[in-house]
């Protein structure tokens, strides 16, 4: 049986090898996505100038819950509005080691559908 803690150290090693091939750029910056049990946050990240220029999360937004598909959509729609107010349209999505499924892929379909494109 595979614990929590070895399933973390799985996914930042695919998280570490997804980085390596990927960057975000002053043009093109990186949205990066974390989710934990409870909550799931995203933000855009601009790798060159080491700076974070838009954020959301399940937390922060005061959601009655954080940890399901359909908070993961309102993150996606919050990131990706925010995001086009400063300007920001193209992106390079970052999944952070985990699968593109379930939550992942709902704020991923939710930002696309807001204005983001990647």
């Amino acid at each position: 049986m595979i614990t929590q803690t070895k399933r973390n150290e799985i996914r930042q090693r695919i998280h570490a090898r997804i980085r390596e091939k990927l960057a975000g750029t002053g043009e093109r910056p990186r949205l990066s996505v974390y989710r934990s049990l409870n909550h799931i946050y995203a933000q855009i990240v601009d790798d060159q100038k080491g700076e974070t220029l838009v954020s959301a999360s399940s937390l922060g937004m005061k959601l009655k819950t954080g940890g399901n598909i359909a908070a993961a959509r309102e993150i996606g729609k919050a990131v990706a509005g925010r995001a086009v107010e400063k300007g920001i349209k193209r992106v390079v999505f970052d999944r952070g080691g985990y699968l593109y499924h379930g939550r992942i892929k709902a704020l991923a379909d939710a930002a696309r559908e807001a204005g983001l494109e990647f």
